[in-house]
């Protein structure tokens, strides 16, 4: 007989644990398969070590040979097998343990209700688990912990709050859980505040209290507050946590401070992947798209992989710039990685590819993703609505159903979306009820703004005023935009000045109600009525925000103002639009200046409108690019309705597609018609 078989349980035990401590998990599992003895701490231990190392499945399915061979599960066992099933999300597997338990009879054991607590709250199952916590004869403060995350993980940060205050006692857990939830999910200010109450009583931050109250500071671009903590932090000693100094750095990058990010990040001794992709993020969301990528390719020199945060994080921003050809960079960058397998990563492309106007790329990814999440239906969803083709997203809604996806809210926001855009009210409101009727989904914010748009976009005015008025929460300033942009475009200056009225009163410095009222009255002219509001945007110091568009040529984005003469090919661009201009009237085209105001002369209402930045940009596209490219044009505001019909005619004209983003949707300009068909 080996020395292995000579050694009593006891001491195999003891090597087991040894090795489980030393991370030699393979030696561990070879001893205890060796052994020819076992009793109930041999299984508890490599049941615990599998499942501490990252193993959850494996220690599951030694649980169950441990039951086939006759040995009871004690509450050690279940403390293990829980948090397994907590992080695989296995629901099912923990409902029969939570059997097992009760025919134990371990349910009175506290330790192992607080597991159970926060296997059903990991899983999604919070009202199980505030049964469970009910139920519990004495608690502690894990209990109450437990409880708490499961309603915040799940939304419910009111009932967290709730049971926050019932407290008899906290630690530095229960603050964090509460000032992560409100960092997650918003308000985030409420993040901020939490914090400052956690100082007031005497608890002690740890880094991962400052992690998650950075990102609140980034989010509400509270530099002030930002820096007041960083001032906490180096009073603390955290300043030489890697963690730590990574998020000062993203919240630095975010709240535009971008230099100090830097010289944040410059000081670091040792960087890893979440603090370059820190750098990276912030360069990206402050639209230093180039000096992003040239951080991704210098933190791989350095033998530093980036992982699925770092294409996330720079994948947006190529979005929102509408920055394709460095967005196909980073796609090359993906695949070399390793990383297009992973489905947060390839829905982050998907979106990338349908916003920077390449929809079809956007499906043909999404038809080859292995695994698809309802984010990455959403996505496809959303995209096929904000290129107006509301059959595909539709079509695609009902293939996620019977997929066996759950559409979660943002789902439905997509699918609302692309309703209003095709103007199918009766589609709009069946799916609107059937959230919460066949989904238990309940409506938020977002879901009301859309129903207002169908509503309004469609012409059913007093229906949306009603609706609002219906509205189970207080309607936010963009519900009552969406009524007041509904009136501009049905020249219904009533509602319109009701509803402008109230939003000066809501928010008096917020400039778009001036904008679109003053519209409203130019469109009927009412010039008096326009002057009179523009006279108290100046009373008021309210700036109209400037139109800018973009576009990117060789992987540059140029972006242009309405007048714009300060790039250097401003000569041969308004020469161009020149050229056009002759080109365009020949063919019937007539400047639409009802918008321009009323004290200029007819010809320089059309040089008004002939130098808006969508022309100046799609002008500049025409010289840059080889005949018969597509180009693609991004711009902050709403395209207005002489740039829209001039850009029908060039595209005729040129011969060319041409794609304008604008903040609402896409336009596809194809041999002098448009994708939107007029609606949008």
């Amino acid at each position: 007989m080996g020395f292995s078989f000579a050694i009593r349980p006891l001491f195999q035990n003891k090597l087991i644990n040894m090795y489980v401590k030393c991370g030699s998990l393979t030696n561990a599992r070879k001893v205890f398969d060796e052994m020819t003895e076992r009793d109930g701490l041999s299984w508890n231990v490599i049941i615990a070590a599998y499942r501490r190392h990252g193993y959850p499945h494996e220690a599951l399915t030694l649980f169950h040979q441990m039951q086939r061979t006759g040995f009871q599960p004690d509450q050690f066992t279940f403390a293990s097998l829980l948090p397994a099933c907590a992080t695989i999300g296995a629901l099912e597997h923990g409902m029969d343990i939570h059997q097992s338990i009760i025919q134990s009879g371990l349910l009175s054991d506290i330790v192992v209700t607080n597991a159970l607590i926060d296997m059903y709250s990991k899983c999604g199952s919070i009202n199980k688990a505030r049964e469970l916590f009910d139920k519990m004869p004495q608690r502690n403060v894990i209990s109450w912990n437990a409880t708490i995350a499961g309603y915040v993980q799940s939304g419910a940060l009111d009932e967290a709050l709730r049971l926050f205050r019932e407290m008899p006692g906290r630690d530095e857990v229960s603050w964090n859980v509460m000032i992560a939830g409100y960092a997650q999910n918003g308000p985030f200010e409420k993040a901020l505040d939490t914090f400052k109450q956690m100082e007031m009583a005497g608890v002690k931050p740890n880094p991962r209290t400052i992690t998650s109250v950075l990102p609140s500071c980034a989010k509400m671009g509270a530099l002030e507050e930002g820096m007041e903590i960083h001032r906490s932090i180096i009073k603390s000693g955290f300043l030489a946590e890697d963690i730590v100094m990574s998020a000062l750095v993203g919240m630095y990058a975010k709240c535009g401070s971008i230099h100090k990010a830097r010289a944040l990040f410059d000081k670091m001794p040792q960087k890893n992947v979440v603090s370059w992709t820190a750098m990276i993020a912030g360069y990206a969301q402050n639209g230093l798209i180039e000096k992003a990528l040239e951080n991704l390719k210098q933190m791989q020199l350095t033998g530093v992989n980036p992982n699925s945060a770092t294409f996330v994080s720079i994948l947006p921003a190529c979005a929102k710039m509408g920055a394709l050809e460095q967005g196909v960079e980073i796609h090359q960058s993906i695949i070399e990685s390793g990383f297009l397998s992973d489905v947060v990563v390839v829905s982050a492309l998907v979106d990338m590819y349908a916003k920077c106007g390449r929809i079809h790329k956007a499906r043909e990814l999404f038809d080859k993703m292995f695994q698809r999440d309802a984010v990455s239906w959403s996505v496809m969803i959303a995209g096929y609505a904000m290129h107006g083709f509301h059959k595909d997203s539709l079509r695609l809604f009902e293939l996620m159903k019977h997929s066996g996806t759950y559409p979660d809210h943002i789902s439905f926001v997509s699918v609302l979306f692309a309703c209003s855009h095709a103007g199918l009210v009766e589609k709009g409101a069946k799916h609107f009820n059937a959230m919460s009727n066949a989904y238990g989904i309940m409506p938020t914010m977002d879901h009301f703004i859309c129903m207002v748009d169908i509503l309004g976009r469609a012409g059913y005015l007093e229906e949306a005023l009603k609706f609002i008025i219906k509205m189970p929460v207080k309607p936010e300033v963009v519900v009552w935009m969406c009524l007041l942009g509904a009136c501009r475009s049905r020249k219904n200056t009533r509602l319109g000045a009701f509803t402008a009225i109230l939003l000066f009163e809501l928010d008096p410095k917020y400039t778009a109600p001036y904008v679109l009222l003053s519209n409203i009255y130019a469109e009927v002219g009412r010039w008096g009525d326009v002057q009179q509001v523009r006279k108290l945007m100046t009373d008021r110091e309210i700036k109209k925000v400037p139109g800018c568009s973009w576009i990117e040529v060789h992987k540059v984005v140029h972006v242009f103002y309405v007048g714009d003469r300060l790039h250097p090919q401003t000569q041969e661009i308004y020469a161009e639009l020149q050229k056009l201009s002759w080109e365009m009237k020949a063919e019937g085209y007539f400047s639409d200046s009802r918008y321009v105001v009323n004290d200029v002369e007819v010809e320089e209402k059309e040089t008004f409108l002939c130098h808006h930045s969508e022309k100046l940009a799609i002008a500049f596209g025409l010289l840059n690019t080889s005949p018969g490219t597509t180009i693609r044009v991004v711009k902050n505001l709403r395209v207005c309705v002489d740039c829209h019909t001039a850009t029908k005619f060039i595209s005729k004209i040129a011969g060319r597609e041409i794609i304008v983003r604008d903040w609402n949707r896409f336009h596809h300009f194809r041999q002098g018609q448009c994708s939107c068909g007029d609606y949008w």
